[in-house]
């Protein structure tokens, strides 16, 4: 059992980065927030059935309110901006690269909602990431024609809303049954998009192969297995150890990118992909021992 617990944390992470490819193979085919709407409300279903076969505790109103804020943000505004940025055409790698300095802007809400300590290692590792996701992105803003203003704002956005959404979970919601938390957690999501849709949306797609499998690829893998595996991290471990495994998310997804759709990186890129990863590493390493601390209380 301990070597189950301990690849935990790989498996996730080689689940996670499956994410941004099975976006790629959908968003040619459907508009992103309907596509996400469609996908938590078919989680919802799914999960609804699991809990006839499994024993379960029920939520309080107000820790069911919290689990849907915090779905909101990790499954509503991430997924929605990641969806959207490569609908409008973001390369997968380079979303994941961006979303990828997730642990720096965590590290920074922990101190400020968690008591986490900042130190000078995570500004260290803060500068680092900055430099490192610019020198991939600037090749690529006059490339790409994919690679606009608006598309890097909603990729940025998205990594802001998971950090926000993770501090969240582990502050309002840890204690919670795992199951029937990341259910309200996708009514927070639906929610979301349901009015992302109808707002800024048709609701046309086109019915083909890869609109499926993706569908059944993020619901199954994804919204049911990668995201039970962050909730236990995250209700088992602490916020910053849990959060520094994304920095191994953009390398994962770039080599998956490179092999299913043939994306690459010039040396430069993959030179600042390596910083940002250093970066990442730098800022999180210290924030572990405080709130292990903490946790311990």
């Amino acid at each position: 059992m301990p070597l189950l617990i301990r690849l935990v944390p790989i498996v996730f992470v080689l689940l996670w980065s499956t994410g941004f490819i099975g976006a790629r193979y959908a968003m040619p085919w459907a508009e992103p927030f309907v596509f996400l709407a469609v996908r938590f409300a078919l989680t919802i279903a799914l999960l609804g059935l699991l809990l006839i076969a499994i024993r379960w505790r029920a939520m309080d109103r107000r820790q069911a309110a919290h689990a849907m804020i915090a779905g909101a943000l990790i499954h509503g505004v991430y997924l929605g901006g990641v969806f959207w940025a490569i609908h409008n055409g973001m390369p997968a790698g380079l979303s994941a690269l961006i979303v990828g300095l997730q642990p720096l802007a965590t590290a920074m809400m922990a101190a400020a909602f968690l008591s986490e300590r900042l130190t000078g290692r995570h500004w260290a590792g803060m500068a680092l990431g900055v430099a490192g996701v610019a020198i991939v992105l600037a090749p690529k803003l006059g490339a790409l024609g994919g690679v606009t203003a608006a598309t890097l704002v909603s990729a940025f956005v998205a990594m802001l809303a998971i950090s926000a959404g993770t501090v969240w979970q582990k502050r309002f919601v840890a204690s919670g049954d795992l199951v029937v938390g990341t259910i309200w957690q996708y009514v927070g999501g639906a929610a979301l998009m349901l009015v992302a849709t109808f707002a800024f949306e048709t609701q046309t797609y086109r019915l083909t192969g890869d609109l499926v499998f993706a569908m059944a690829w993020l619901v199954l893998v994804l919204s049911v297995g990668a995201i039970f595996l962050l909730m236990y991290l995250i209700r088992e471990g602490e916020v910053a150890k849990v959060s520094s495994l994304f920095y191994l998310v953009p390398s994962v997804t770039a080599l998956i990118a490179w092999v299913l759709f043939g994306e690459t990186l010039n040396a430069l890129q993959i030179g600042g992909m390596v910083l940002t990863t250093i970066g990442v590493a730098v800022a999180t390493r210290r924030a572990q021992p405080g709130t292990r601390a903490r946790a311990s209380k």
